[in-house]
């Protein structure tokens, strides 16, 4: 297909909002993202531009089924649902846009998606991964983040924020809480996908993420085999993007230009260990 700046990924029965912005798939590498739990096309903001401008890559960017101005889908969610996207949905979404290089850049669920890919599927297109906030287990303190944002989802003006980014906001905030608030979802745990994953990784994390700890990166170095960057941020809470637009910026283009415009996809990436 021929992707316009901005429209829909038919890919029966789903209808998926997209925007691409820069060179297409077949005239330079593309960065894919993958958005948060409440996240849509619009929730990245400028980011997708600012990244785009800062390594000459395209970047394309979806809203999942529920989000944004994509279709509705099935409800409840299994506790499934994020390998459910990233083995039934992500594989058709990279073929229909024509993904030949690049990278999977995820935030929050967005990256626990694109660490099941890359740990499940041998997909050689696949040259890094930028997780921003990602999820390999389930923390209490995260658990009850997530009990607070339901709590202001009902009686706040968590609803009302949401309303603008999202054409069924009860349906994409069902898509996320039904399942993160499910008592099977405490015992939800991809640390082993990690151990399969080839591709170097780099992962942005607020110091003072409210819905995960610094024990979730600790893991990736521990199970991961392949090199494990850190980029932690201080005084950033869980959406990098948002809280430290630049910093966020600067650590994934300076990630990315090693990975696709250097040309050294196979060499090792030293953690340094300090915050960015």
């Amino acid at each position: 297909m021929t992707l316009a700046d901005e429209g829909f990924l038919e890919l029966a029965p789903l209808r998926l909002e997209y925007r691409m912005i820069g060179p297409r798939p077949d005239a330079a590498p593309t960065i894919v993202m993958l958005h948060e739990g409440l996240g849509s096309v619009g929730l990245w903001g400028a980011f997708p531009e600012a990244l785009a401008a800062a390594t000459g890559a395209g970047v394309f960017v979806y809203s999942r089924t529920n989000y944004g101005r994509s279709s509705p889908g099935k409800l409840p969610r299994t506790v499934n649902f994020m390998h459910e996207e990233a083995l039934d949905v992500l594989p058709r979404v990279l073929a229909a846009i024509g993904f030949e290089r690049g990278i999977l850049l995820g935030h929050s669920d967005g990256a626990s998606i694109a660490t099941i890919y890359a740990g499940s599927v041998q997909d050689h297109r696949v040259r890094g991964l930028v997780l921003m906030a990602p999820h390999f287990f389930t923390e209490d303190m995260g658990l009850a983040q997530i009990r607070r944002t339901n709590e202001d989802y009902q009686s706040g003006d968590l609803r009302e924020k949401l309303k603008r980014w999202h054409a069924d906001v009860d349906s994409a905030y069902q898509s996320w809480s039904g399942p993160w608030l499910a008592p099977e979802f405490h015992a939800w745990d991809i640390t082993e996908t990690l151990g399969y994953i080839r591709v170097p990784i780099l992962i942005i994390q607020g110091a003072d993420d409210q819905y995960g700890t610094l024990k979730q990166i600790e893991v990736a170095q521990q199970e991961c085999y392949c090199p494990v960057e850190a980029a932690i941020l201080p005084g950033v809470r869980h959406s990098p993007h948002r809280d430290a637009p630049a910093l966020t910026r600067d650590a994934a283009a300076a990630f990315i230009n090693r990975l696709l415009r250097d040309h050294h996809e196979g060499d090792r990436i030293v953690d340094s260990g300090v915050a960015v």
